[in-house]
């Protein structure tokens, strides 16, 4: 996912490169205003660039979250389950018990 990132952000600023080289080139304006058109026209890439990063950092945050909380749910499912297990666990031994001293021969 982060690669796909990458390569657009890439792309965003190698399709900017080549917008500001082609508009540098057939410029009917001076050389300072079309500088500036091409300073703001990076600037908005590069703003666009830190608002994508900035939209998949808290999406991934956002699903780091999901995940941990449904982690926190199968535990807490799974003592549950051993609990419950461990219940079943005594009753049926202390039931053994019980059968083995009625089994055990008198002294």
């Amino acid at each position: 996912m982060s690669n796909k990132i990458g390569n657009a952000a890439a792309a965003i600023l190698v399709g900017a490169a080549i917008g500001a080289a082609i508009g540098v080139l057939f410029a009917p304006d001076k050389g300072s205003n079309t500088r500036k058109k091409i300073k703001d026209g990076v600037d908005k890439s590069s703003e666009d660039i830190k608002q994508s990063l900035s939209e998949f950092t808290d999406r991934l945050k956002s699903k780091a979250n999901r995940t941990k909380a449904d982690l926190e749910t199968v535990f807490n499912e799974m003592l549950a389950d051993v609990e419950d297990k461990k219940e079943d666990v005594i009753a049926t031994l202390e039931k053994k018990l019980t059968e083995l001293k009625k089994n055990m021969p008198a002294k």
